[in-house]
């Protein structure tokens, strides 16, 4: 696939075979568990589902390193498995991570719970001030973990410092790029190191299935996956398969979901019972300026809160019907949400407050609904709330 051409013709056509499998205009499901042995001297090169190395899986690497503009990929069986897997390869026992303050509720718990019995210290960091990192930074120090726009949030840090400072001081940089996709965001060409996805999201986009994405450099995805490799956080090639469709509708999905989210957002921050909208797409987003400096569309997801808290918001989940009171985000249908219930319900009440998501703060993740439906929809629910 040339470099030059567009994305979206990239998540069409890069990646697949050539010349084509038999023929076959899509990428057929290799379900097969083992291949016969063809003189590979190394462990890591045997075909076998485990080793992600399968044709559905190569498939993959290809399309999503295309689509990012970076060296190489490897897709895993979760979202999560991507993070933990990614962390415990670019860190040992005894070293130092810099992760930022407001994460995904299971990436906070990864960091701050799970990383400690591997021997691993971390600090959170706000990615909004750069004076206050090397104050954090130690000698040990091997990594920085930020987020394209905060889970749930919305918050957009100082990316590009982000990585020079990682880059000045031999660090490695990983952003989850989930949330923007690489539609909208391509951390490579920003200088970043690793970019992760709960490819579960934006890139399968139809809430079928889970998976997770590994994007970056040759030598750091070949890190990655051989520890992958020992922890067994494969994707299925039937998986795969679905993954690889999904993504063939990516560009078309993430421009109508763009174009929604910032009409509800619109919407949203007009109407007299909403307290705070939160998505960088407002002119109202304390860092609009610099997220449309960096993406080329500001997501699917918003969240917001009602001046009437958590009773308020519980009565708007109740009312409203077309989207579905459900975790996660990025597919078709629209869902809604209460972090404080599902994504952080893990963090503890003290520190979640601390970091802005109050109890009725309601995400929200916006589907393929027509734009006029779902503003429509919000309008009534929030009658009744």
């Amino acid at each position: 696939m040339k470099s030059s051409e567009r994305l979206e013709t990239k998540v069409i056509h890069a990646g697949d075979p050539h010349p084509r499998i038999l023929g076959a205009v899509s990428m057929p499901v290799f379900q097969s568990s083992i291949y016969e042995y063809s003189g590979e001297t190394s462990y890591h090169d045997l075909k076998y589902i485990r080793l992600n190395n399968t044709p559905n899986h190569q498939a993959l690497h290809r399309k999503l390193a295309s689509l990012e503009g970076a060296e190489d990929a490897l897709v895993t069986g979760s979202g999560m498995a991507a993070i933990s897997t990614a962390l415990l390869s670019v860190l040992s026992s005894g070293d130092h991570l810099l992760a930022q303050d407001c994460l995904y509720g299971g990436t906070h718990e990864f960091i701050a719970r799970d990383l400690k019995s591997f021997g691993v210290s971390f600090d959170f960091i706000d990615a909004d001030k750069p004076a206050s990192w090397g104050k954090k930074i130690r000698r040990n120090t091997k990594a920085i973990y930020v987020e394209t726009m905060t889970n749930p949030l919305l918050q957009v840090g100082d990316l590009e410092t982000v990585a020079r400072f990682a880059k000045k001081r031999g660090l490695v940089s990983l952003i989850d790029n989930t949330s923007a996709s690489p539609v909208n965001f391509r951390p490579a060409g920003r200088g970043f190191d690793l970019s992760l996805h709960s490819a579960t999201k934006y890139l399968n986009g139809h809430s079928d299935i889970v998976a997770g994405a590994v994007i970056g450099s040759a030598a750091l995805v070949e890190r990655v996956t051989h520890r992958l490799n020992h922890l067994g956080g494969s994707l299925d090639p039937h998986a795969c398969f679905l993954l690889d469709r999904g993504i063939k509708t990516l560009a078309v999905r993430m421009e109508r979901q763009n174009r929604t989210a910032l009409d509800l957002a619109r919407f949203l921050e007009r109407q007299p019972k909403v307290a705070r909208v939160n998505y960088p797409g407002l002119e109202s987003h304390p860092r609009h300026h610099r997220a449309r400096e960096l993406f080329d569309g500001f997501g699917g997801l918003l969240s917001f809160e009602l001046k009437g808290g958590l009773k308020a918001a519980e009565r708007f989940m109740r009312r409203v019907r077309l989207p579905a009171v459900a975790p996660s985000f990025g597919g078709v249908e629209s869902l809604v949400t209460r972090p404080a219930t599902t994504s952080h319900s893990g963090m503890p009440v003290k520190e979640r407050r601390k970091l802005g998501i109050a109890d009725g703060l309601v995400l929200v993740s916006v589907g393929l609904e027509a734009a006029e439906d779902v503003l429509a929809d919000f309008e009534q629910a929030l009658a009744a709330a």
